[in-house]
């Protein structure tokens, strides 16, 4: 026994105080972030129970990275066998876009979220899987001229199917009990349809642990969903920063510049008024601003386009859960039960429809999908219309660093279009108001129900990094003792 001893005392004092906290075994549950910490995209968090029991919080892609993306979709940094469930928080892509990679790697668990989620999640998850295809089918046909050999898509459409099986959806508020260790809820947090707060308790060696995965925090002003909703008490929470250095303008300033802009292009220039809007979420804000303008006879009377399939698929979805809908939206809906429909929009489905709205010389309005402007029949609007004077860009929300929506808003004059440069001689113009996200002032009414001398750490992710600094500095100012910014792949032990 004694050499045993002797061997365990040699082995703690001089290999496991030479390792990273992460690299050896850790008495109580660990977190280990994965993705969202170096950007806004690619959402992944692992928390390892001290049964080994392993339970991914959010599975996403990495989105506007350039040509880092591929690589980091590629790798999703985990045993995918070795995951006991999924917990997700929401359905925009880049918290759930690599589920499908996840189960062709050999996740064999259940996936729970929101009953509006799993609905959402059926219609993006698919379009996902037809853009990975058809993004490697294009590079395919320009490496076989090279000579090069093929490679293949991240995931395909059936990948994307049989994903979907794996699915449970479960009711807000509500306790689920995973295993022994674990019970769950989700709480609305008014991002988007079905969006939640991820509430964990945790049991273990007579000990209670709850920590709280904000997911994306939505806006107490929002036009359609129901404010955020106050969570449980927590010890740990891990907390979405997008906006953390930023505060949006009102919500009615939005309806307001929505019309300057239609007034000042459509009706004085006779232009073409082109909107990046995400097919969920954004384009249905969009659409309830036109409509309530159309009511209010302040609308001009032009022709009105959604191009974008995903959209219309989005759009039901959205409208099969009033459920979720704030008070506000529920009475308006009583003066006009189709907030989204209205005269003169059309929603165009086709490709070569799509097309030939370049070739429309008259004034007009075309949202369009993606929001940042990089992928999608918007970038092909945009490259259309950037340089004419008389067109204008409305942006509507955040754009990651290295898009083009980014470029444009940063003012650049000269933009890279597929391969070539345009002159910006369009009006650019943002309402940024309309985002998804809350800003810090949002963020921080949001934690404000917690006792703050109870929160034993609050880790930050899913931001830039001055947003993250910045939002870390206000929280501190707050009242909340340990506010730390996570790196990718660091691992953090907590309950003790």
């Amino acid at each position: 026994m004694l050499h045993v001893l002797l061997f365990r005392v040699f082995y703690e004092t001089f290999f496991i105080k030479s390792l990273p906290l992460q690299d050896y075994y850790l008495e109580n549950m660990k977190i280990e972030f994965l993705g969202a910490t170096e950007s806004v995209t690619g959402s992944k968090h692992l928390l390892i129970t001290e049964q080994g029991k392993q339970i991914l919080l959010d599975c996403g892609l990495y989105q506007g990275l350039g040509k880092e993306t591929e690589g980091l979709n590629r790798e999703l940094g985990l045993d995918a066998t070795n995951v006991d469930a999924v917990l997700l928080s929401h359905a925009h892509i880049d918290h759930s876009g690599n589920l499908p990679l996840l189960v062709k790697q050999g996740f064999r668990g259940k996936i729970y979220c929101t009953e509006a989620t799993f609905d959402v999640c059926s219609i993006l998850l698919l379009d996902s899987a037809h853009i990975h295809e058809g993004d490697v089918s294009f590079i395919n046909s320009k490496r076989k001229k090279k000579g090069l050999p093929p490679i293949k898509p991240i995931y395909s459409v059936k990948d994307a199917e049989r994903c979907l099986k794996y699915f449970k959806p479960l009711p807000f508020n509500t306790d689920f009990q995973l295993n022994e260790e674990i019970s769950f809820y989700f709480s609305e947090n008014g991002h988007i349809i079905g969006s939640a707060a991820i509430n964990i308790t945790a049991h273990e060696k007579g000990k209670t642990t709850k920590l709280t995965y904000t997911g994306d925090i939505g806006r107490y002003t929002d036009p359609l969903l129901k404010a955020p909703a106050v969570f449980q008490q927590a010890d740990y929470i891990i907390c979405e920063s997008t906006y953390g250095k930023r505060l949006h303008d009102s919500q009615t300033d939005s309806e307001a510049k929505v019309l300057q802009c239609v007034q000042k292009t459509c009706v004085d220039k006779k232009g073409k008024l082109i909107i990046p809007a995400f097919s969920l979420g954004r384009t249905q804000e969009v659409l309830y601003i036109l409509d309530k303008l159309t009511n209010k006879g302040l609308l001009p009377k032009i022709k009105i386009f959604v191009d974008s399939p995903l959209s219309k698929k989005a759009t039901h979805v959205v409208s099969l859960h009033p459920e979720s809908f704030n008070e506000e939206l529920k009475a308006y809906l009583k003066e006009d039960p189709e907030p989204f429909a209205f005269q003169n929009l059309k929603y165009v489905e086709d490709a070569e429809e799509s097309k030939s709205l370049n070739d429309l010389h008259e004034p007009c309005i075309i949202i369009s999908a993606s929001g940042m402007c990089d992928a999608g029949r918007v970038k092909h609007h945009i490259a259309n219309s950037i340089s004419n004077p008389s067109a204008t860009i409305l942006l509507t929300g955040y754009c990651a660093p290295g898009t083009l929506g980014a470029a444009l808003l940063n003012g650049d004059n000269r933009v890279h279009i597929y391969g070539d440069f345009f002159d910006v001689k369009a009006d650019v113009e943002s309402v940024l108001s309309l985002s998804a996200h809350a800003d810090y002032e949002g963020m921080i009414r949001y934690l404000s129900c917690q006792d703050k001398t109870r929160v034993k750490t609050i880790f930050l992710v899913h931001g830039e990094a001055d947003a993250k600094t910045a939002f870390r500095e206000h929280l501190l100012e707050f009242g909340f003792t340990q506010v730390l910014i996570p790196e990718k792949g660091e691992t953090f032990e907590i309950g003790s």
